[in-house]
């Protein structure tokens, strides 16, 4: 079965089970399909009331500079105040935009709290705004997705990711622009890796065909296809997109386009951690340890940051490590394994 952590769960010890039932304490050399990391956060994008997008910024950035029950439901009520703000008559393209963007704000706080029922119904709520633009709507069933594929619903997820197909329907592809393409890019990426997280390679290809020279190959959508290149052992052109991935998500600074918009597990952190973290585990499989050892590194660093160090995807990349180390050995013929430092959940 692929392995992935993808099927996050949601207590530490709880992924440690999840990672046997996973198939990855029988790591081997020729695994080698990526143990992944799935993506906290929102962007921003055009044609919305300039107050909401204040609103988010100043909520979302009172969340994660404090991290605690009180300073989320600080930007809780911000969010809140800032939905109901916005006309509940009005059909128009903005209102619709905004209200989008304020679910998928708050699905993205509630989603980094645990609270995924919550999280799930706001991202549902943003499909019945139906003059939202595009990319809030694929954004949206994205993130469904995400998280369903989190917490182990594979079926579920599945089907989302046929919803998001769907909503291509509405797009006159004859006459689709650059911003169309990357919809459509983002939504065959998260189809196709629903069936590779299910160990379909074969059902997973058509939807990563032509990617290399997509324009929609960018962030969430390239790393999927990174990671069914990895699968597929292709890990020249594997290595050389998450590499892509990790330096294009670094140099954002004004996140300003709407067709990188995304939330809760899906968007450009945790696509960062996720990014690093398959690369590390792809040095594992071309016997690059150095290299290995130091990305992981970096991993763990930055999941402890944006997590703290009790997070359960702190542990999924401590697991990582483990691995890398103990097929180290074994490529080595090493009677025992030999951590410099080890670090454990309390």
């Amino acid at each position: 079965m692929l392995p992935s952590s993808l099927k996050l769960s949601r207590a530490a010890t709880a992924t440690v089970a999840r990672t046997v039932q996973l198939g990855l304490a029988s790591f081997k050399p020729s695994s080698s399909s990526p143990y992944r990391l799935i993506h906290d956060g929102i962007i921003k994008g055009p044609n919305v009331n300039p107050v909401a997008l204040q609103m988010i910024d100043y909520a979302l950035s009172l969340a994660k500079s404090k991290k605690s029950d009180e300073s989320n439901a600080q930007a809780m009520l911000v969010l809140e105040q800032c939905l109901s703000s916005q006309s509940s008559e009005s059909q128009d393209v903005v209102t619709h935009n905004s209200k989008g963007m304020v679910l998928l704000a708050m699905s993205s706080l509630l989603s980094a709290r645990g609270n995924y029922d919550d999280a799930m119904e706001k991202l549902q709520n943003i499909q019945v705004l139906v003059h939202s633009h595009l990319d809030v709507r694929v954004a949206a069933m994205e993130a469904l997705t995400g998280i369903n594929l989190e917490m182990g619903n594979d079926d579920t997820s599945s089907v989302l990711a046929d919803k998001c197909l769907e909503l291509l329907g509405k797009v006159d592809l004859k006459n689709s622009d650059e911003g169309s393409e990357i919809a459509i890019a983002r939504a065959k990426a998260i189809k196709g890796l629903t069936e590779l997280v299910q160990g379909n390679l074969e059902s997973a290809e058509p939807f990563f065909q032509g990617f290399l020279d997509n324009k929609g190959c960018i962030g969430n959508a390239a790393l999927s296809y990174g990671e069914f290149l990895h699968a597929t052992r292709n890990f020249s052109l594997a290595k050389d997109i998450y590499q892509k991935v990790i330096q294009e998500v670094a140099k954002k600074k004004d996140f300003t386009d709407v067709h990188a918009l995304a939330a809760c597990n899906m968007a450009s952190e945790e696509v960062l951690l996720a990014a690093t973290c398959s690369l590390g585990q792809l040095e594992v499989h071309m016997g690059n340890f150095g290299n290995a050892e130091e990305t992981l590194t970096t991993a763990l660093n930055r999941a402890e940051q944006l997590f703290g160090s009790r997070h359960p995807k702190v542990g999924v990349v401590l697991t990582c490590m483990a691995l890398m180390f103990q097929h180290k050995a074994k490529q080595e013929h090493s009677s025992s394994l030999l951590i410099q430092e080890v670090r454990t959940l309390p």
